[in-house]
């Protein structure tokens, strides 16, 4: 084994980390005895030959030696060895991705491009590799097949024949998938693969396999699913339930039993599938744990495996999910009888694919967040938890589970708050959930969390959500801001208090923060400053015993920096209504070097309306700038100012185009505005944004912990603009 291994020279090739002459070590540890060392040797591909997916010279050089590797049936774990030629040989790079290759990036490309080929030449050891003695192998080598060979109707003709012979449930299911895949790569043959699913979702078929075959049906051909897929996947995940995962042995035929006609392959296959137990075979979690490696998505987590009756069943819903897309109310159905299941771990996963459909599309879930609400009185820790979170993202769509959220925060004083090994303290999920839907049940918790040595570093921004309803916390911010010591760390442990005071506000609180801003330390001095001044502007004339300190500031302004300018300028304007004293100073702040000065400022004007007119010329100025957040902002505060939308909308609706992130601010201009005064373009970009199934920001691997509430917020603008409620009054 391994010939000519040590005759390449391994030294003149690098891999993640470094020279790859360790490389040899790596493929000889593949080749050991010892599981350790195997283990230790796969790692160490992943992690600098094949790190995180990159293709290297060295990569390249090792594919020989890995098919050698596949071949021996002395060699153990070569299922893995098997995925690791799936991976190395699987990127595909199409035309749109060729066209927008970099010149930097072309030695990649190329390898890439030569990881494909060598593996596809290769590939026909696959075909070989179905009828393994090895379970392991058995079920690497039908995804490998489904996306390297170069003959997809022969690998399709190869699944179609394993099916009825395959003893192993799990690699039945991976016959099924790889079949998905093959009707995804191939569109021609999407049809035939699709048409040999759909037969086998049909009735007298075991549970597992027919939800396996609806999953892929729903990705490859969702037209074909029944009308009552939702009411089919119900009950095959309550027969799920009910008997537990088994492996079957291969079908037997007698004499003259040939299956006449088309159908006789979906009789084998039905025959196949009987309740005989193979002989010495691995259970499903043996298997899994035994092949879990990057790229294969049927392996779980030694999380998840625990009472698991069919571990694969999480993994097959969501691909059925990712199958039915956009088909909200048949996916909000499923997952609502996911949520009824008695298997405490089919309800965690229920509640991750919850929170990922109500983070990608719209769509009516009261009914689905009620019984994510219901979660949280369960005795089982980790479901509760996991609720929770999902709540916390929700936002004001939570609000079907106020209830339940409000009995657990009261029933579980020990989650309020959450310590973290590194890192300031947290609120917890449930506080969090109740606290951004501006219930005031939430305020008791809030308030203990106050009363901690360390304050969590998001108290803050929870407050923020209740607003009038926090005013009961008012005392002990004020107390909690007056033991702040101006050090160093003082930004850090004031800056939550700070928020949270901006939110309420609080006008007896006035001289908590004037002593931030009047001792703010040199480190971080200006950010505490500004926050500072933030607070003192939210109290509006309440604040009036700070106008001195403020008009001493605009007095000197080089004392302190552009931003802080202007938020002094800002806040005067709010205590005080002198548009002439402050106007002066944000006209200065428009032509501030830095692109975020010059926002504040622009920001600031906006929020003198009509008094700052004379700024108009500058904001027009600012409507060609380079920088698309800057031109949006000159564009609404040129609105606020003038009056006129002529010249503001076209901006507002480019940026609309070219950014989707910027579409809550747009929106909340043409609020404003209303759409009678945006004009017909606006109006027509708005219905068009209501009318979208898909949330605006939803990415595709990708998301943030406000995704759903800024879509929303987008929702709220375009539906205010539409109806013409502006809602005008002081920008804030």
């Amino acid at each position: 084994m391994f010939a000519g291994i040590d005759e390449v020279d391994w030294a003149s090739m690098e891999h993640a980390y470094g020279p790859a002459d360790d490389v040899p070590a790596m493929l000889r540890g593949l080749a050991s005895d010892d599981p350790v060392v195997r283990e230790a040797a796969l790692d160490g591909m992943y992690g600098t030959v094949h790190h995180q997916g990159e293709v290297y010279a060295c990569t390249l050089a090792c594919i020989p030696f890995l098919f050698e590797l596949v071949v021996d049936p002395g060699i153990q774990d070569r299922g893995s060895v098997v995925e690791l030629l799936t991976s190395i040989g699987g990127i595909d790079l199409g035309e749109d991705d060729e066209d927008e290759i970099a010149e930097e990036e072309i030695e990649g490309a190329a390898n890439y491009a030569m990881a494909a080929t060598a593996v596809t030449a290769g590939s026909g050891v696959f075909c070989e590799l179905m009828a393994d003695e090895d379970p392991g192998v058995r079920l690497a080598a039908p995804m490998a097949l489904a996306g390297l060979h170069s003959h997809p109707l022969r690998v399709l003709a190869l699944l179609r024949e394993r099916l009825p012979v395959e003893p192993s449930e799990e690699v039945r299911l991976a016959l099924i998938e790889a079949a998905g895949r093959v009707a995804l790569r191939h569109r021609a043959l999407a049809g035939q693969a699709a048409g040999w699913l759909t037969r086998l979702t049909g009735e007298g078929f075991p549970p597992g396999l027919r939800l396996a075959a609806l999953a892929q049906v729903a990705r490859c051909a969702p037209d074909a699913l029944p009308g009552d897929v939702v009411r089919v996947v119900s009950g095959l995940l309550r027969q799920l339930r009910r008997t537990p995962a088994r492996r079957s042995a291969p079908a037997s035929y007698g004499t003259g039993e040939a299956r006449p006609g088309p159908a006789a392959d979906v009789i084998a296959a039905v025959d196949a599938h009987g309740e005989t137990a193979g002989a010495g075979e691995p259970s499903a979690e043996e298997r899994a744990a035994s092949t879990t490696r990057p790229g294969q998505g049927r392996a779980l987590s030694d999380e998840e495996l625990p009472a698991r009756a069919a571990p694969w069943t999480a993994d097959l819903l969501r691909t059925l999910h990712i199958g039915l897309d956009d088909r909200v109310a048949e996916r909000t159905a499923l997952l609502a009888d996911q949520l009824r299941s008695p298997d405490h771990q089919q309800r965690i996963d229920a509640l991750r694919m919850s929170s990922a459909l109500v983070r990608v599309w719209r769509g009516s879930y009261e009914e689905l967040v009620r019984l994510v609400g219901e979660q949280l009185a369960t005795p089982e820790p980790r479901l509760a938890d996991v609720a929770a979170q999902v709540l916390e993202d929700l936002f004001g769509l939570a609000a079907p589970a106020a209830d339940a959220l409000a009995a657990r925060v009261a029933a579980d004083p020990a989650s309020w708050v959450r310590d973290w090994p590194s890192g300031p303290p947290a609120l917890g999920s449930a506080v969090k959930a109740l606290a951004r839907l501006g219930d005031p049940r939430a305020v008791p918790a809030l308030a203990t969390a106050l009363e901690r040595r360390e304050i969590p570093h998001d108290v803050g921004f929870t407050i923020g959500f209740l607003g009038a309803a926090a005013a009961p916390l008012t005392e002990v911010l004020r107390r909690r801001l007056g033991e702040v010591r101006l050090d160093e760390a003082a930004y850090d442990r004031a800056s939550p208090l700070l928020m949270a005071l901006t939110a309420i506000p609080a006008d007896e609180a006035v001289p908590e923060v004037l002593r931030m801003l009047r001792g703010a330390p040199a480190y971080r001095g200006e950010w505490l400053r500004t926050a500072a001044l933030r607070a003192l502007g939210s109290c509006g004339p309440g604040a009036h015993g700070a106008v001195p300190e403020l008009r001493a500031l605009l007095r000197d302004p080089g004392a302190v920096s552009a931003v802080e300018a202007v938020e002094a300028a800002r806040a005067l304007w709010l205590v005080s209504g002198d548009a002439d004293a402050v106007l002066p100073v944000l006209t200065e702040g428009l032509r501030a070097g830095r692109v975020h000065e010059v926002r504040a400022a622009v920001n600031a004007v906006a929020g003198l309306g009509t008094r700052a007119a004379a700024a108009a010329p500058r904001l027009r100025a600012l409507l060609h700038h380079e920088e698309l957040w800057l031109r949006v902002d000159a564009a609404a505060a040129l609105w606020e100012v003038s009056g006129r939308a002529g010249e503001s909308v076209p901006v507002l609706l480019s940026a609309w185009e070219r950014n989707r992130q910027a579409r809550v601010r747009v929106a909340e201009c043409l609020a404003r505005m209303g759409a009678a005064d945006a004009g017909p373009d606006a109006a027509e970009a708005l219905r068009a944004e209501l009318a979208s199934a898909r949330r605006h920001n939803a990415m595709d691997g990708a998301f943030g912990s406000h995704d759903t509430y800024e879509d929303e917020r987008l929702l709220e603008f375009c539906r205010r603009a539409l109806r013409g409620d502006t809602g005008k009054g002081p920008m804030k």
